[in-house]
């Protein structure tokens, strides 16, 4: 069930809505929304309540304890699966026919069933590549 809906809760679910497909950390939010009003505390508070909800991702990175926030309830993230740049941090929509084919692929090779609101694949993108 949906908390109230609180000036910080307001300012953060903004926040997270135009940085969507982002990987961001609590101490990034905060010091965007500091001057908000929004402290530490309550962005880890609503940041819990909304993975509750399932609204948002927490992102766990290889060679980091950093823990990151990916935000999943807009309907296209849901019916996604995410590639994540391990240098630069961008994480994007894989091309739909792409996951597809990769989906059913497992599931008829390995009778494996990805849910893909909840995959992450972790590489490195073309503008990190040819840099």
């Amino acid at each position: 069930m949906p908390k109230y809906m609180t000036k910080q809760r307001k300012a953060l679910l903004a926040f997270l809505e135009q940085h969507a497909d982002e990987e961001l950390s609590a101490k990034i939010i905060e010091s965007e929304l500091g001057g908000m009003g929004v402290s530490i505390s309550a962005v880890y508070r609503n940041l819990s309540d909304l993975e509750k909800e399932g609204k948002v991702r927490r992102v766990s990175k290889s060679g980091t304890r950093e823990v990151y926030y990916l935000y999943t309830d807009a309907h296209k993230c849901r019916e996604c699966l995410h590639l994540s740049c391990k240098k630069c941090g961008k994480t994007y929509h894989m091309n739909a026919e792409c996951a597809d084919m990769l989906i059913n692929t497992l599931a008829q090779s390995d009778d494996f069933t990805i849910d893909k609101s909840e995959t992450v694949l972790y590489g490195v993108c073309k503008d990190c590549k040819n840099n």
